[in-house]
């Protein structure tokens, strides 16, 4: 388990492009049959990726789970959010299964003992995207498709940011403690997303990039308003966002991105605006 601790805003104003990276960029999450997982004091929210090829795959797999939860099991005080983002494949979550294809999302209850991952077919490897959260209380395990999923569109053509926000794990689709997950496909030609960009003091975020080209990067703007960074992406990567920080990217070419978002607060207006004048 990589564990990223908190960073304030004062110490990133003076970080290299590496020690940028290395706090909060999150690479290499899709090996085979294993279980890769990122645990960020901010907010303490956990990122897992997992690519089943040959064998059926346990979320715990390779994590002395006592020692880096202080739980019996993972979700005994969590909940978790998962996409798959390739082939179909399984969930199978306490002798449940669930059948996911490409973009289908699952929203996880806390108190889930055993989760399990598979692929139909080794050769197209289901690859799912999972975070986490801490929760207090149980509601229901969950399959959400893209037809069910809120969908709203925002951005125009001429400022590069036309895209669909699409709500799966959100209040409007489910109910959960914390944790909300969502998916925005940037229309052809647009290579902006959350722009104009925010700020949203008592929630985290991460973004994960995918559908990129192999070739191609997004730059991934974050720091405070007037301290802005960026950290440059490649396809499947994820980047944490801290509640001060702003998020917002601009690729080389077209992309999708998911993001989640934890927090004390799920009132989503609940955010500073930014005229992108007042970057700096």
């Amino acid at each position: 388990m990589d564990i990223r601790y908190s960073a304030n805003q004062r110490d990133v104003r003076r970080y290299t492009t590496e020690e940028l990276r290395e706090e909060f960029l999150i690479t290499d999450l899709y090996r085979p049959d294993e279980i890769r997982c990122v645990y960020s004091h901010v907010d303490r929210m956990v990122v897992f990726g997992c690519m089943p090829v040959g064998e059926t795959v346990p979320l715990d797999k390779g994590i002395d789970v006592w020692h880096s939860f202080g739980t019996r099991f993972i979700l005994e005080r969590r909940e978790l959010g998962i996409f798959n983002l390739g082939g179909s494949g399984t969930v199978t979550a306490d002798g449940l299964e669930y059948r996911l294809g490409y973009k289908d999302c699952l929203y996880v209850t806390m108190g889930t003992a055993q989760l399990h991952f598979s692929s139909e077919n080794p050769s197209e490897p289901a690859k799912f995207y999972m975070v986490s959260a801490p929760a207090h209380r149980s509601f229901e395990t969950k399959r959400i498709t893209m037809q069910e999923a809120n969908h709203r569109p925002v951005g125009s053509a001429e400022l590069s940011n036309e895209r669909v926000i699409n709500q799966f794990i959100h209040p409007d689709v489910l109910k959960t403690c914390q944790l909300s997950m969502g998916m925005t496909e940037l229309r052809p030609g647009s290579i902006w997303n959350t722009m104009p960009c925010h700020t949203h003091e008592r929630r985290m975020e991460i973004y994960t990039y995918f559908e990129l080209p192999e070739d191609q990067v997004v730059f991934h703007m974050m720091g405070e308003p007037t301290q802005t960074r960026h950290i440059v992406m490649k396809n499947e990567e994820a980047v944490i966002s801290p509640s001060w920080s702003v998020h917002a990217g601009v690729g080389t070419h077209s992309y999708t991105f998911i993001w989640a978002m934890g927090g004390e607060n799920m009132e989503f207006d609940d955010m500073d605006h930014l005229k992108p004048t007042e970057l700096r």
